[in-house]
């Protein structure tokens, strides 16, 4: 093997846990489980390690990163992002004028909706910038054979030359998330190396010296996907409207056989329009959901939802409320949900739910999150990708890393992801830990809004679990019947749960005023 390859096995396979001491000490949550030193981030991407022109064309000679012009023009790998990107704009402008039809929506002065400007996406002055990395091996439940995902989390940001001559650079609303596998599942390089060995060198913070500014080889076998964040519109608050602002998701697949990201489904984001405009395809999907097997992955938050149910966008609306309903009061999925819209039957009623669930437990099946008609709506809410990026996300974001561009950083750009980020980080952890042992991991997940915190007392007292700002369970004085699916949900000594919303249910911890 030669020793470019070498390099490439140790960069690819390991993206190694190599936090500095001063960065661990920031974010001691991610230690071994993602790379927030914006020291060794702006290494990484200022010499060409790790940029995306970098690992997807690694025989080109420029000693550079590449512009989003040169970019999406030169890597016929990216070849289909743009013009996906571009119909997702054309369509959710004609969809919000027919929802809004007496506002006007574009770029610049003059419009009550700002869109983001899509010509910076062909501009020699943008580029993506290394933002973060994040080992999600916790997601080998997906495909146990590649041992998981990394994932390299991209910004975009602009370059404007100052009078001086110099470069000041401007992070823009949009994230490009490059995800590998873990593991070369083709054993192209040799003999691959076990779950165990990938998560003991992340555990172990391996050392990154003599890895930057290596040169790497082609790679395809590594390759799984692109997903793309885009702020796609703001609108300032005004006499007409509240503030708001939509996220556009979007997922590109790796075609090995065209050798191109291709447009596909989003994981489990149920395509709601054309489950309720399809009587067959709406008792076809509940009836699957609702199977006891399913509905036990689905409780657990590994439920692979199959792809005849889902769609190729998502747009992610905030602020956000804090019950499910508040979360998506659009989605419709429920029985009290989506009224007036003309589209039929709910797909779900609460009979349909209750039904399900005395299913399972007879079964001798236990649910650890869903217990209630609530649980269930407020998981399928939370399973979807947008569901989950509203839910304590940072605007629509959960990792738009920290802004190493700018020498004295703000508040907003020293925190490199949400609290739904950090609250999981310790479920993370707890299966490197386990695969680093040669034990079979438990791949459950609690509510995006309350992380398991695995018996661990390290959560406790923070915005995570029960501490200031945490979201709590408050009990419906009307029925005086507890929800069992929230009832765990619960506030630090000293602070109480107050509603923080028109919820009924869900709350935040605050200090008792009386």
């Amino acid at each position: 093997m030669s020793r470019a390859l070498r390099i490439l096995v140790a960069v690819v396979v390991l993206f190694s846990g190599a936090v500095s001491s001063t960065a661990a000490e920031n974010v001691p949550l991610a230690r071994g489980t993602a790379i927030t030193d914006p020291d060794l981030l702006r290494q990484l991407d200022q010499n060409d390690a790790l940029t995306i022109s970098r690992l997807l064309r690694p025989e080109r000679n420029a000693n550079f990163p590449l512009t989003t012009d040169q970019m999406f023009s030169s890597l016929s790998q990216l070849k289909p992002i743009l013009p996906a990107i571009n119909a997702e704009f054309d369509r959710y402008v004609a969809q919000s004028k027919m929802v809004s039809p007496g506002e006007t929506i574009g770029v610049g002065e003059g419009f009550d909706v700002q869109l983001f400007d899509r010509a910076v996406l062909n501009s020699p002055d943008t580029r993506f910038v290394l933002a973060g990395i994040v080992n999600r091996m916790d997601r080998a439940y997906v495909s146990d054979e590649s041992c998981g995902e990394i994932r390299l989390i991209y910004r975009l940001a602009r370059f404007d030359t100052k009078p001086d001559g110099s470069k000041a650079a401007t992070r823009l609303p949009m994230t490009l998330n490059l995800v590998m596998k873990a593991r070369d599942v083709s054993h192209s390089l040799g003999k691959a190396v076990s779950c165990a060995d990938i998560a003991r060198r992340w555990l172990d913070n391996g050392d990154w010296e003599g890895l930057i500014g290596s040169h790497f080889q082609p790679y395809d076998a590594m390759l799984d996907r692109i997903e793309t964040n885009i702020q796609i519109s703001i609108a300032p608050k005004s006499a007409r409207h509240d503030f708001r602002s939509d996220y556009l998701l979007k997922v590109f697949k790796y075609d090995a056989a065209t050798k191109q990201f291709e447009e596909a489904t989003l994981e489990n984001q149920i395509d709601r329009d054309r489950i309720l405009a399809d009587d067959a395809l709406r008792r076809d999907f509940k009836m699957w959901l609702l199977t006891p097997e399913n509905l036990r992955d689905f409780d657990r938050g590994t439920v692979l939802i199959p792809e005849k149910y889902l769609a190729r966008a998502a747009i992610a609306p905030t602020p956000a409320g804090f019950d499910a309903s508040d979360l998506q009061p659009e989605f419709g999925m429920m029985q009290g949900e989506g009224k007036g819209e003309g589209k039929g039957e709910p797909v779900f009623t609460d009979d349909d739910v209750v039904g399900a669930l005395k299913q399972a437990a007879s079964r001798g099946i236990d649910m650890q999150n869903i217990r209630s008609v609530a649980g269930f709506q407020r998981r399928l809410n939370d399973v979807t990708c947008s569901g989950c990026h509203q839910t304590r996300g940072i605007g629509g974001f959960h990792f738009p890393g920290v802004d190493w561009l700018v020498d004295k950083p703000s508040n907003s750009s020293i925190v490199p992801a949400s609290p739904h980020f950090f609250g999981d980080q310790l479920r993370r952890r707890d299966i490197l830990t386990a695969f680093a042992a040669g034990k079979h991991p438990d791949f459950s997940r609690g509510f995006a809004s309350r992380p398991q915190t695995r018996g661990s007392p390290e959560l406790a007292g923070t915005e995570y679990q029960d501490g200031w700002g945490a979201h709590c369970y408050l009990p419906d004085q009307g029925s005086g019947t507890p929800d069992r699916s929230f009832t765990s949900w619960t506030c630090a000594k000293g602070l109480t749960c107050q509603a923080a919303s028109a919820s009924s249910r869900i709350g935040m911890c605050f200090i008792k005023t009386r």
